[in-house]
């Protein structure tokens, strides 16, 4: 017997807990959490513990795939070389042919190069890469940018936390975790916002159950009755898209009163007295609007009430995509800056803001520059390269004719699922970088299979600013997604001479210098159960804004973002209420697209399918149906099983999205944040326009 105990990092959520892979012959045979690592503390939820059976899966890709139609297409256009090599003896089965990877690198080479000449660089764009490692995705966008010299490269932050970004930085400057998460037991107040933290960041949550059996006060704010909200100090349940509106009633309470922090303010913002002046004249910022909303007049003096808690205490703010997935989810991101700022609850132990990222990597490829305004460090490009939903625009109108995508199901996981399946259509190239034959890879004309997080080598950082190495838990022949771009740069002419994920970030730690200057691969192995946090020089930096803040003037700055009435708002202010709205999120035995969690016959056994969530106190609505399908503008779902529940409001529902079959997202059209274009996952009016009883 061979049996090794290997440590790494989880591969599903941005928490980033540190594992230990029990190995026998280079198959995983168990995964846990050694008590003395930073994030996990010895715990894992199911997803860590169990949830690695699609490592060995054979669903998974083999190293490449090629279309034959596509083929057919270019076959008279091919070199000879292509042509040559393309006449020996291939793999093919009725669909595709599995060539070596040298040919599939020339031929995706070729067909990129051939756009590229004809079309033009901007008609090549990328998407993907926050499953990923930083290398990768650092690589990503060198790619596209410095090879491809196309300006239009994004990542899965614009489905997530690109408005946290966008707020964070407007108002301090830095759009990242300010403190640790072991700083939510250090706080006397945790206020939670938009996220059902338990089951979409369960180590996380632990930190907040911990807090409140040591008496620590905790409000939930959210649509719905979560786990969480069940045991909070004030569980405070919103109507629909009113985070803004309640965010702006938590400062007008604290302003009004006077409980605001005069010598932090004095010392460390800007903008002080306009801001108080635009909210306190602004009447939907009064928290007694409330009392004109029918089911919702309790919010009046409860909001008064945490404004208060709020502001005479130690406290900080965790945040979901229940926030950023809206139409002002950068400025409701900028609102709970304000309130940060306004009390002093910034800079210190116990004292911060925290958005609770998605993916496991999504804050490690914002840091790389998968974004088409920021380079890797955050610096400013030199021409801004366009958001996805432009590119998917672009496709539209012919003017985007390839898409390279790393590890990003657009074909499933993006709303307007309608017009991105006729998009891909107009492309004349795609290239996926995939695990499984997810919707995306099943449009694709060149399919890479690449190695899975437990399989390589590479740093990923969590969502606390944690950089963390992984060591493979298994050998795979696959290719690393940063050797398939490196073998097509170099087949396009560029000299990506890369032996090692190593070589790749020691580039980084000078190109994103800022950041990660000292955090050499050694000092990162010395560190692997109590990973650094950036910017790393000789140490790490737990706490943000200590002492300055991240702008230009190193001062924080304040700004007003008014709410504008609509939406379920508005109809309960004009006694015009109607039909049924929707929100969608995770379960904790299932991920993103499931692509990993199916493949673990215990986590599909726990949630095997969508559940549409309907509230008790529309019961009778749905009497003797058991399916419904749901409609919007953009399109329908499919049947979809119902479940009555008490946690939610009348005339509310919520539904998971991790099965492409069910549809969820063809119902969600383009309309998002104002700033990001991220889409409003989290609010659509729906009809039910088909049962099954």
């Amino acid at each position: 017997m061979n049996i090794k105990e290997i440590d790494s990092i989880c591969a599903y959520c941005g928490v980033g807990c540190e594992i230990t892979g029990v190995v026998e012959d280079n198959t995983i045979q168990k995964i846990y959490a050694k008590k003395e690592t930073a994030v996990s503390r010895g715990k894992l939820c199911i997803k860590g513990k169990i949830g690695w059976d699609f490592v060995h899966s054979s669903k998974r890709l083999s190293a490449v795939k090629i279309r034959k139609k596509f083929l057919y297409k270019n076959e008279l256009y091919f070199p000879k070389e292509i042509k040559s090599a393309l006449n020996n003896t291939i793999k093919e089965d009725e669909e595709f042919i599995y060539p070596p990877l040298e040919l599939a690198y020339k031929i995706a080479s070729w067909k990129i190069g051939r756009i590229r000449d004809l079309y033009g660089s901007d008609s090549i764009v990328g998407i993907g890469g926050a499953r990923s490692s930083c290398e990768s995705g650092y690589i990503f966008q060198k790619f596209i940018r410095e090879v491809i010299l196309s300006p239009h490269i994004d990542n899965c932050a614009r489905v997530c936390h690109a408005p946290s970004l966008k707020g964070m930085r407007q108002v301090i400057g830095e759009g990242a975790a300010t403190n640790p998460f072991d700083d939510i037991e250090e706080a006397d107040f945790i206020m939670i916002v938009g996220s059902n933290i338990t089951e979409a960041h369960p180590i996380a949550a632990t930190r907040v159950t911990n807090a409140l059996r040591k008496g620590k006060k905790v409000a939930v704010f959210d649509i719905r009755e979560t786990h969480i909200s069940a045991s909070a100090t004030y569980d405070i349940t919103l109507p629909y898209e009113s985070n803004l509106l309640v965010l702006n009633m938590l400062s007008f309470v604290i302003l009004s009163e006077g409980l605001e922090d005069r010598e932090f303010i004095q010392k460390r913002v800007i903008g002080f007295e306009e801001y108080k002046k635009s909210i306190l004249s602004d009447s939907y910022a009064n928290p007694d609007f409330f009392l004109k909303i029918k089911g919702y007049e309790y919010l009046s003096e409860l909001i008064k009430k945490v404004a208060r808690e709020y502001a005479k205490s130690n406290s900080i703010i965790l945040w979901g995509l229940g926030v950023t997935e809206q139409n002002d989810g950068s400025y409701a991101v900028e609102a709970m800056c304000n309130l940060a700022v306004i009390t002093g609850n910034i800079g210190a132990r116990g004292k911060g803001l925290i958005p609770l990222r998605g993916q496991n990597n999504v804050q490690g490829v914002c840091d790389m520059g998968c974004l088409p305004y920021y380079l890797p460090d955050y610096k400013t490009p030199d021409r801004e390269g366009k958001k996805t939903p432009d590119m998917i625009n672009d496709m539209c109108e012919g003017k985007v004719k390839a898409l390279i995508n790393m590890g990003e199901d657009i074909a499933h996981i993006h709303p307007n699922q309608n017009k991105i399946k006729n998009a891909i259509k107009e492309l004349e190239f795609l290239m996926v970088m995939e695990l499984f034959d997810v919707e995306i890879a099943k449009e694709a004309d060149i399919v890479f299979g690449v190695k899975s997080a437990y399989e390589k080598e590479g740093v990923y950082i969590n969502a606390e600013r944690r950089v963390q190495l992984s060591s493979p838990l298994v050998k795979s022949d696959l290719p690393d997604d940063w050797e398939v771009l490196a073998a097509i740069a170099n087949e396009l002419g560029s000299s990506f001479t890369y032996n090692s994920s190593k070589e790749i970030w020691d580039e980084i730690r000078e190109v994103a210098s800022e950041r990660f200057e000292g955090a050499s691969y050694d000092k990162l192995k010395q560190n692997r159960l109590q990973a650094l946090q950036w910017p790393i020089g000789k140490k790490g930096t737990k706490r943000l804004h200590q002492e300055d803040f991240r702008t230009v003037d190193k001062k924080a700055h304040l700004t007003y973002r008014r709410y504008f009435l609509r939406g379920m708002v508005e109809e309960l202010y004009r006694k015009r209420r109607s039909g049924f709205y929707l929100s969608t999120g995770r379960t904790i035995a299932q991920y993103n697209n499931a692509a990993q969690t199916k493949c673990s016959n215990t986590l599909l056994k726990r949630y095997s399918d969508d559940i549409l969530h309907v509230s008790k106190e529309d019961e009778e609505f749905f009497k003797d149906i058991k399916e419904v399908i749901l409609s919007s503008k953009y399109g329908n779902t499919e049947p979809l099983k119902i479940k009555i529940t008490k946690k939610l409001k009348k005339g509310t529902l919520f539904c998971t999205f991790h099965y492409a079959k069910n549809k969820i997202n063809y119902l969600f059209g383009d309309e998002g944040d104002e700033l990001t274009k991220t889409a409003r996952f989290k609010s659509i009016k729906v009809d039910i326009i088909g049962v099954k009883s």
